[in-house]
């Protein structure tokens, strides 16, 4: 239970209380200036209120309608809820590959951290995870069992599975016993992120080898 704690604030000691005799001269003005000065800077305020205003709506037009936030919104959308298909094939291990794009650049190297970008989902299609929202990709050592063995294989290859190269994009379907096996996994509090002996496909983007 949250405990608050109230401050108790001191009370200040009262003053003595002085008299105050007003000068003898003022400089004074009639009613009529008076109102005729204020009615000028309720409109001269009235003003600058209605052109901050335009400014503000102007600012907020131009950001809604920039191609950047477009752009952002259309990968988003296409990195968690769409990737292009390929056919998978399966090699021993159980482990489905295939590539959408072969790389250009070096292999993975072995023991080495590597930057992919990446959407993990269910075999239902349901997206768990993503570093697309994260807007950055993910740092990972490869080929060591620092993530599961279905992303080591599918990315270093071996026992059938071309290694990948920077830049080339792959899709993984990786079986429970190459991934989380019968525990469930990214548990907090009671809820789990993954269920056990669940099936999941990666979407792998080689981005480069860390430096």
């Amino acid at each position: 239970m949250a405990v608050t704690t109230l401050s108790v604030a001191a009370v200040p000691k009262p003053h003595h209380l002085q008299t105050f005799k007003p000068k003898s001269s003022c400089i004074c003005r009639s009613n009529s200036n008076l109102r005729s000065e204020l009615s000028l800077e309720l409109k001269s305020s009235t003003k600058k209120r209605l052109f901050d205003l335009g400014l503000g709506f102007l600012a907020a037009s131009v950001m809604i309608s920039s191609p950047l936030d477009a752009n952002a919104t259309r990968i988003e959308y296409f990195a968690t809820v769409s990737e292009p298909s390929c056919e998978l094939n399966f090699v021993r291990s159980g482990l489905g590959f295939c590539d959408v794009a072969v790389g250009t650049g070096n292999e993975a190297p072995y023991g080495e951290l590597i930057n992919i970008h990446y959407t993990a989902r269910f075999a239902d299609g349901i997206v768990f995870d993503s570093s697309y929202k994260r807007a950055r990709p993910l740092t990972m050592r490869i080929g060591v069992g620092k993530v599961i063995r279905g992303l080591d294989q599918g990315i270093l290859g071996g026992d059938g599975v071309p290694p990948m190269l920077v830049g080339g994009k792959r899709m993984l379907q990786i079986p429970p016993e190459l991934a989380y096996g019968p525990e469930p996994a990214g548990c907090f509090s009671g809820d789990c992120n993954i269920p056990a002996n669940a099936t999941l496909v990666y979407n792998i983007n080689f981005v480069g080898i860390y430096k």
